[in-house]
């Protein structure tokens, strides 16, 4: 009895602490993703995103490059043919290693923009997967 009453104890200790520790690195993550998405994609400093992208960073948009060097690549062609884009961040969603962005993005103030899911893949800390779904946001007719 005492030892069924200490196993559980010790169960239920290990549990509390497991948990803690995925929340911790959940937050973690969140906060590496929304890092490296305002430095890389809205302030367009590839170089500096570049440290919170693992060494196999692969990227399943058929139109972007795996790799560092081909979301530095990236970067340099929204400096050079989009200056002014801008992506919101408006809700920012954690499951265990995965950080889920919905963005609002723009090409140029004022425009109707673009609806983004980005879907990041974290492993000890860095992102090493980016997916991301893509639609037109239609713009609202006026009465």
């Amino acid at each position: 009895m005492k030892f069924n009453l200490l196993f559980s104890g010790l169960l239920l200790i290990f549990s509390v602490a497991a948990h803690a520790e995925t929340q911790s690195q959940q937050q973690i993550n969140k906060q590496t993703v929304i890092d490296f998405y305002q430095t890389g994609i809205n302030q367009k400093d590839g170089e500096s995103a570049a440290k919170y992208l693992g060494k196999n960073y692969v990227q399943h948009n058929p139109n972007a490059q795996d790799g560092v060097d081909g979301f530095k690549n990236y970067v340099n062609y929204l400096k050079t043919n989009q200056p002014q884009s801008h992506s919101e961040i408006k809700q920012v969603f954690t499951d265990g290693d995965y950080v889920i962005l919905h963005v609002k993005s723009t090409l140029l103030p004022g425009d109707s923009g673009q609806a983004v899911i980005d879907i990041f893949k974290l492993e000890d800390g860095k992102i090493v997967e980016h997916w991301d779904v893509i639609q037109s946001i239609p713009q609202v007719c006026q009465p």
